[in-house]
């Protein structure tokens, strides 16, 4: 089997589930077409977060984009979200069956 993949940029952003709707509100209208919403468990800087009450629950969220879109959305979290939410974000290169879905 001869698969084709093309090269592609994961962005992953871990923060606080109170940022949710205005977040993806925001994804969306900086040009994300799509994103998958998990809730997320565990422990850094700010702390434990088990995520067994909404005020401290957090989420996963995940996009598949060009390098070029991760780059401008990763500066506009550092520009509207961090210095108000507990927000972790990060890039993975990564390669994908279909590209034009992304």
């Amino acid at each position: 089997m001869n698969l084709t993949t093309v090269k592609r940029t994961l962005l992953t952003i871990v923060t606080e589930a109170v940022v949710e709707p205005s977040l993806l509100r925001d994804l969306e209208r900086w040009g994300v077409r799509g994103y998958t919403v998990a809730d997320a468990r565990g422990k850094g800087s700010r702390g434990a977060r088990d995520a067994a009450w909404d005020e401290t629950a957090n989420i996963r969220i995940e996009t598949i984009c060009s390098r070029e879109r991760a780059e401008q959305v990763l500066g506009q979290l550092q520009e509207h979200y961090y210095a108000n939410y507990a927000m972790v974000a990060f890039l993975t290169e990564i390669e994908v069956l279909r590209p034009e879905k992304f």
